[in-house]
């Protein structure tokens, strides 16, 4: 801010005019001619000496001008030095905002055989298979895989599927940078679950499953003597946009939701991490106690409840 900046400029008539009109700061003084300039009163320089040369007032412009230069300098370097906190600021800004907007997940489980005589599910948690993906496309940061399968008429296909179904979607994984992304991996899992199929199929020819009466299924890996009657083994993808107001992801068989509505069921899972009587144990995260032990009573009241089928519970903790 220049503290003269609303003072007209030296030299001009115009200033010279607009200078006689107002009132000055120094009005109340006697005017100073050339020849008897200092002798009409008391001037604010009177105990300087004279200006005797051009010298004197070269080096008092000099001075003058090396005191503007100096505060040019000054705000300049302030003005470089606010840019530069300006521009830090934002990159930390953007840094920042870039790390919150990756959220981590994490998988817990657990799993009833009901009425059944043996445990037909399977399930898979897989928390992180980045490094497993690589070189991932630039759009990718993370990847993780969370599976339940339930079991048709025995253990064998979704045994097999939970084998062997994230490992042929690792090798089909987008490598490097792709031109869609989305499309990309929607081709990358419709190609996986249709090579799995495919894969079963060749080792269970001769036997599986159900349908006609006793497949509750229209999609399946496996269940051979069905895929002519409209099974397919295509899943149905949906893309969904996690925010920090999320906070888990719920993944069951139909055990669970034959006597489970997914409202209810979200519900009962809320109900469990806000219990105040859950006990941490003693080196256990108390996140981890909380949802392990939402897993646990979800899959015991949906027992209760008489669900005769086997039951698996998968929540996913997003982590913020």
């Amino acid at each position: 801010m220049d503290l003269f900046g609303d003072l007209p400029e030296p030299g001009s008539s115009a200033a010279g005019k607009e200078a006689q009109k107002g009132s000055l700061l120094f009005d109340d003084l006697p005017p100073a001619s050339s020849a008897d300039s200092g002798k009409g009163g008391s001037l604010l320089f009177d105990d300087l000496p004279p200006a005797g040369s051009g010298d004197t007032a070269s080096s008092a412009t000099e001075q003058v001008s090396s005191a503007e230069s100096h505060g040019k300098g000054e705000k300049r370097k302030s003005l470089e030095e606010e840019e530069k906190n300006g521009r830090e600021e934002l990159v930390e800004k953007k840094v920042c905002k870039g790390s919150a907007s990756i959220l981590g997940l994490k998988g817990y489980v657990a799993e009833r055989k009901g009425e059944r005589e043996d445990m037909q599910d399977a399930h898979v948690i897989l928390n992180d298979i980045t490094e497993e993906c690589q070189p991932l496309p630039s759009q990718i940061t993370r990847v993780s895989y969370f599976a339940v399968f339930d079991g048709h008429g025995g253990v064998r296909a979704s045994k097999f599927a939970a084998q062997n179904l994230h490992q042929n979607l690792i090798k089909k994984f987008p490598k490097g940078d792709v031109v869609s992304v989305e499309k990309t991996v929607k081709r990358c899992l419709l190609d996986t679950f249709k090579h799995t199929d495919e894969e079963f199929l060749k080792q269970a020819s001769s036997q599986d499953g159900r349908v006609l009466g006793v497949l509750e299924v229209s999609r399946s890996i496996g269940d051979g003597q069905y895929k002519r009657c409209g099974v397919i083994s295509v899943p149905d993808i949906k893309r969904c946009q996690l925010t920090h107001n999320d906070r888990f992801i719920l993944i069951a068989c139909d055990g669970l939701f034959k006597v489970f509505t997914p409202e209810e069921a979200v519900n009962f899972i809320v109900s469990c991490l806000e219990d105040k009587n859950i006990q941490t144990r003693e080196g256990k995260l108390e996140a981890d106690t909380r949802y392990e032990a939402a897993c646990n009573r979800l899959a015991n009241k949906a027992v209760q409840r008489g669900s005769a089928d086997n039951v698996t519970v998968v929540v996913v903790r997003i982590e913020h």
